[in-house]
């Protein structure tokens, strides 16, 4: 039994797919299938049936693959270790972001991270808060950043910033006419909000259920600010964007931002991981970095801290 014969089970297991998972491991199709079939061989038992369309674990398989993550995860933290102890800074690094902060924070500060730190090689996935979550227990990557707090005891969080909350109010909207305006004078039902799985969009319902205007009955969803943006332009009602999102927007657009009444709502976005995490040094520097760079782009004002978790109705 070798390493790598695990860290194959554990593509094919992810992948579903002999194909797809030997093209993540780099190898061919034939050898990660002849290790793994070494493996079953060896253990005497079968790990996939695969009869299945997409292949299945088997039941003693789904424990072969627990153990499996552990023995991989585990093996990793030798060289982290080694890495951390001579101050090594490079490597793979995994860093996973929510959507809602991918477009507009990346940018300010990737370019800087690696000419800072050309010897990381730093892996970039987009993913929704769950995603990360899973992803960071399971080990498949090493770092996130995400709105917070999460409330979830295996995962540390380390505060970025702090993101307020900015109006885009069409001109024909009965709030436009104010200078700045106040969370009591949401109501919900002619906000444009993100699709589900979007978790700026539980802050905003947190926000307006605050102050008893939530209203499930919402007419219009979509999956990016810009589309948002469009759809209030044309008097479909207002939306809610996060600071750095207004930053791009033209200065004709601009006229429509309306910011709030102090304390101004504002999302908590912090750089998370694993309770177990080793690469602690690559965290470091990540966040160096990344503080750095939005001092200058974010004032901390008076902010009141809107929270990203669904809360059922009555909660």
């Amino acid at each position: 039994m070798t390493i790598t014969q695990l860290k194959y089970v554990l593509a094919v297991a992810e992948h579903r797919n002999f194909t797809i998972a030997s093209e993540h491991c780099f190898v061919t199709q034939p050898t990660l299938s002849m290790q793994i079939q070494k493996l079953e061989d060896e253990l005497d038992t079968q790990i996939f049936n695969r009869n299945k369309k997409p292949i299945q674990l088997t039941e003693v398989g789904k424990k072969i693959v627990e153990q499996a993550k552990i023995i991989v995860d585990e093996s990793n933290r030798i060289s982290d270790i080694v890495d951390q102890q001579k101050g090594y800074i490079g490597g793979d690094f995994r860093l996973g972001i929510i959507p809602t902060i991918m477009p507009t924070l990346l940018p300010l500060f990737l370019k800087t991270f690696i000419k800072k730190y050309p010897k990381v090689n730093l892996k970039i996935e987009e993913l929704t808060t769950d995603e990360i979550i899973k992803k960071l227990n399971d080990g498949y990557i090493d770092v996130a950043i995400a709105a917070t707090p999460l409330e979830n005891e295996a995962i540390k969080e380390r505060v970025l910033y702090y993101e307020p909350f900015v109006g885009f109010v069409p001109s024909e909207h009965r709030l436009f006419e104010y200078d700045k305006i106040d969370v009591e004078h949401l109501n919900i039902e002619d906000i444009l909000l993100l699709e589900d799985g979007h978790c700026f969009k539980e802050s905003i319902i947190n926000l307006c259920s605050t102050f008893g205007s939530t209203n499930q009955h919402f007419q219009l969803h979509s999956g990016s600010f810009n589309t948002l943006i469009k759809l209030s332009k044309e008097g479909l009602g207002m939306t809610l964007l996060p600071y750095l999102q207004t930053l791009d927007l033209n200065e004709n657009d601009k006229k429509y931002l309306r910011e709030f009444k102090e304390p101004v709502p504002a999302r908590e976005v912090s750089i998370i991981y694993h309770k177990s995490q080793l690469k602690i040094h690559l965290i470091d520097v990540l966040k160096d970095v990344i503080d750095s760079i939005i001092r200058g782009v974010i004032a901390f004002n008076d902010v009141k801290i809107i929270s990203p978790l669904h809360k059922e109705k009555g909660a």
